[in-house]
């Protein structure tokens, strides 16, 4: 890698370090139960947010059972899924339409509603489908409350924890508003300002034709693209106002906007540890859980910056020069923009991939054989290095939980987790976390792979055509987005296959996390003692990444090495 390269890793990680205790911080206000000292912002947010309780007819001081707060997480998700799917269905009657698109169809529109509902926003569609009112009145809107449901599930697991004796684990209604308001609205303006500034474009303008210098005409679009943009990377969406996500010079315009979207897509997440550490009253554990995370994203960081910076053999073949110069980045620059270069691209890849942004800058199709493997292992990790906002840390604590489970039965004691005895009820719900997500990739990939219409939408044949397809039922049941482009998915098979694996991925392992939440949080205190396993040390961070790379490598092991490891034992790339 260019020494360039190593200076902007290196600025991440400092901008990382800072940002993570000072949001945590505030994360932890906004969240924080201490009646005797209010959620920090009280005063200018219930400005909004009373009024918004007294329409919807919540009682902000009211608790809920986990049962509860499922029913309103899964009654809250229903609505809005069939309100976005209407939309697109009738988007061509519809105002804010100067491109006059029509309706979406409906295996598409399902997906695609599916598809924000879950925080995945894999897009089947292409450019000149989606409408403007669309894009911000239905595709951003579900950017926002779907990443308030992640944290809000994180939350409630958090209070499980903390709390004993008590039947209630918060009030999904109250979590769901005050992310929205105090977090992701103050975040998404102020970025989509800097990113209007830096040149993303924001109007409401349909497309121009102009005459270029070299005499040649160009459309040039129009759209409210920064605002879309500054939820997609905050909230760790990843779904892009044009096709070409954000290698879109309109959506991406330069180094500093792909820096500044780069720490977007990390902040909220290692800062959801920090907020851990503070609520529960543990920063040491907040700590071990970064560390863990970090340690994960570092690790496919390095490695896919390297495999992308050396090369390609067979472009070396084919005569391309590789190569670190003054005129180009080097390394394997096939699907690479010229702006950012190959190692910018595996930072993004790795960056993207391990929470449950899924935005590009690169393709992620062309990329080395063990470049894309990494990034397809990144995601079978389960969305934890660091995740999704709130989604990686209630991933991480399930494995947390996990760990302790295998560390009790090696000395012999009932293993427990701050304070809390992890017995039978605990463990089933841990397993139908962990078993949920493989069961559909692997069930629907298989199926695929044996079925002669959804061969006919692979580009590619071999190992690079099995990667194809695992990676885009892997990306749609993790909920992360990204897709390699040689899997063409906008067919009625991938529509509703992808579309029912996001649900299972998003809301079959929500609900287990919830059950873990009340289940802890009727349970008493048990007071540590000289035999209780340290769970707030190197020793635990250590086990606990081990046990995540054990449990995903004999889930995943198989179908990555017929993927990606054949085909770099095989030199096609």
């Amino acid at each position: 890698m260019s020494t360039a390269s190593w200076v902007e890793l290196g600025a991440l990680i400092v901008a990382i370090a800072i940002s993570t205790p000072v949001l945590g911080s505030y994360l932890a206000r906004v969240y924080g139960s201490d009646r005797d000292r209010p959620p920090f912002g009280d005063r200018a947010f219930l400005v909004v947010e009373r009024p918004i309780y007294r329409l919807c007819g919540i009682d902000p001081e009211g608790e809920q059972r986990w049962t509860s707060y499922a029913v309103s997480l899964l009654a809250f998700s229903a609505v809005s899924v069939l309100v976005l799917y209407a939309q697109l269905r009738l988007q061509g009657h519809l105002p804010l339409n100067p491109d006059h698109f029509s309706g979406v169809g409906a295996p598409l529109s399902f997906n695609t509603a599916v598809s924000f509902l879950t925080n995945t926003n894999w897009q089947n569609y292409g450019d000149g489908v989606i409408t403007q009112l669309t894009q911000m009145a239905g595709l951003a809107f579900h950017n926002f409350v779907s990443t308030a449901t992640g944290a809000a599930v994180a939350v409630a697991l958090i209070r499980g924890l903390t709390r004993h004796r008590s039947a209630t684990i918060g009030n999904f209604w109250v979590d769901l508003v005050r992310t929205c308001t105090r977090v992701l609205l103050p975040l998404a303006f102020v970025t989509a300002l800097v990113m209007v500034s830096q040149g993303t474009i924001q109007n409401f303008h349909g497309p121009h034709q102009v005459t270029t210098l070299a005499g040649t005409t160009q459309v040039i679009p129009g759209g409210p693209v920064a605002s879309q943009e500054a939820i997609k990377i905050g909230g760790q969406n990843g779904g892009g106002y044009f096709g070409a996500n954000s290698t879109h010079p309109f959506e991406n315009p330069n180094p500093l906007t792909n820096f500044l979207q780069l720490w977007l897509i990390l902040a909220i997440p290692f800062a959801f540890t920090a907020m851990f550490g503070k609520l529960t009253g543990r920063r040491r554990q907040g700590w071990v859980v970064f560390g863990a995370m970090f340690a994960l994203w570092l690790l496919s960081a390095l490695l896919v910056m390297n495999f992308e910076g050396r090369g390609s053999a067979e472009l070396t073949t084919s005569g391309a020069n590789q190569a670190v110069s003054a005129a180009q980045g080097g390394g394997n620059m096939e699907g690479k923009e010229t702006r950012f270069g190959s190692a910018t691209c595996g930072l993004y890849v790795a960056s993207t991939t391990g929470t449950s942004t899924g935005a590009v800058d690169c393709q992620h199709d062309s990329l080395t054989p063990l470049g894309g493997g990494t990034a397809m292992v990144n995601i079978m990790l389960g969305e934890v290095s660091p995740g999704g906002t709130g989604s990686g840390l209630y991933g991480m604590l399930v494995f947390a939980l996990l760990a302790v489970f295998i560390a009790g039965l090696m000395v012999g004691r009932t293993p427990e987790f701050m304070g809390k005895k992890i017995q039978a009820a605990e463990m089933k719900l841990v397993v139908l976390y962990i078993l949920f997500v493989p069961a559909v990739v692997l069930g629907f990939a298989a199926a695929s792979i044996v079925m002669r219409t959804p061969q006919g939408s692979l580009l590619n044949p071999g190992p690079h055509g099995l990667s194809e397809m695992v990676y885009g039922y892997v990306s749609a049941a993790q909920n992360n987005g990204s897709a390699m482009a040689g899997l063409s998915g906008n067919t009625d098979w991938f529509n509703t296959t992808l579309g029912l694996c996001m649900l299972i991925g998003r809301f079959l392992l929500m609900v287990p996390v919830l059950a873990i939440a009340g289940s802890l949080g009727r349970k008493q205190l048990t007071p540590a003692t000289s035999g209780t396993f340290p769970t707030d040390g190197v020793l635990f961070g250590g086990l606990l990444v081990g046990v995540i790379l054990i449990v995903v490598g004999l889930t995943f092991f198989p179908v990555v090495a017929l993927g990606p490891v054949v085909e770099h034992l095989a030199g096609h790339f």
